[in-house]
Formats: structure tokens, sequence, C-alpha cells
């Protein structure tokens, strides 16, 4: 998968990523360390990747736009360390691989993992 790391998650995230043989950057690789989240997501757009981060306003800016990609994993779990968010990603990837592929947001608490697909419509 190509993955988009966001600044509020460490970069060892991206390189354990890569070594599980995934297309990982993390956005201080982008320039991106402090820009804004659209901007963030413009750029897991422009290089069809899924951002990866435990910053709830990507759902927020995801319901705003109507957009139907990029997907958007958000780690709630109580634990950090990069290890364990690696080991819980490419779970995710395990699990609903195809409806991120094809445009979603998942939130993975510790107990569940919620899948929306996107665009995500009005209720």
């Amino acid at each position: 998968m190509r993955i988009l790391i966001d600044e509020c998650l460490s970069g060892v995230l991206a390189d354990l990523l890569r070594e599980l043989g995934h297309d990982a950057i993390h956005v201080g690789d982008r320039g991106l360390l402090g820009h804004t989240d659209p901007e963030v997501m413009a750029c897991a757009f422009d290089e069809s990747r899924i951002l990866v981060s435990a910053d709830t306003d990507f759902g927020e800016l995801l319901a705003r736009s109507n957009a139907a990609l990029p997907s958007v994993i958000l780690l709630r779990r109580t634990v950090h360390a990069p290890t364990d968010q690696a080991a819980t990603v490419a779970e995710v990837f395990d699990l609903v691989g195809d409806e991120l592929q094809a445009g979603a947001i998942v939130v993975v608490s510790d107990d569940r993992i919620r899948v929306r697909p996107l665009p995500i419509r009005p209720a």
C-alpha cells in the first residue's frame, strides 16, 4: 500500500511499514511539517496514498468535502509505540484493504475497527 504518515505520528512508523513492504513516507519527507491538514490531505490525494493519523480533524475534512479519496486510517488506540502502530496498520490492511483502496475512513480504537465508506453522505 501507498501510505502517508501524518506529523502527529513518528517517522519511525513509516520506516517500519517500509520494512513490511509498503510504500510509506512521513509528511516530513515531503516538507509538510507544520502545514495545514488540507495541504496534507492534498498530498495524500495527489500521490494516491492512504493517510494514517491520530488527528480526528481529517474525518471532519472528509465529511465537509464530500471527497471519495484519500482514505484515512485514524489510530485512536491507547498504545502509541511505533512498533504497535505498524502492526495495527498492517492488520487494518489485511482486514479492510479493499475498502481502503475504494475510499474509506477507518477508525481503530482499543476494542474495535470501524469502517465508513467515502464519500461521507449526510444522514
